[in-house]
C-alpha cells in the first residue's frame, strides 16, 4: 500500500476487506479480509499505475483502492467457483 507502513497497511487492508465483504454480501474471517484488502490494493494500484501512471496516496486513497481491489478479487473468485 503506497505511502503506508506495515501496521497501517494491515489496518487499512482489514478495513477495506471488511467493507468489500459487506458490499459483496460475503462472509469471510478477519485474516481473509486483511489478505483481500492488501492484495486487492496491490492489484488495483498496479492497474492504476499501468493506466494513469500514478495511484492514490494516503489512508483514504489506499482505503478506496483496497476496497475496489478486494471487490474485484471477490468477484473473480466467485466467478471461478461457479465455473468449477
Amino acid at each position: 500500500m503506497t505511502g503506508l507502513g506495515w501496521f497501517a497497511a494491515l489496518i487499512v487492508g482489514g478495513l477495506a476487506g471488511w467493507l468489500a465483504e459487506k458490499f459483496m454480501k460475503r462472509d469471510h474471517g478477519l485474516l481473509l479480509n486483511i489478505f483481500m484488502g492488501i492484495v486487492g490494493a496491490m492489484l488495483f494500484n498496479a492497474i492504476l499505475v499501468f493506466i494513469f501512471g500514478s495511484t492514490l496516496g494516503g489512508w483514504i486513497g489506499q482505503l478506496f483502492v483496497g476496497f475496489v481491489g478486494a471487490c474485484i478479487l471477490i468477484a473473480a473468485i466467485t466467478a471461478l467457483r461457479k465455473d468449477a
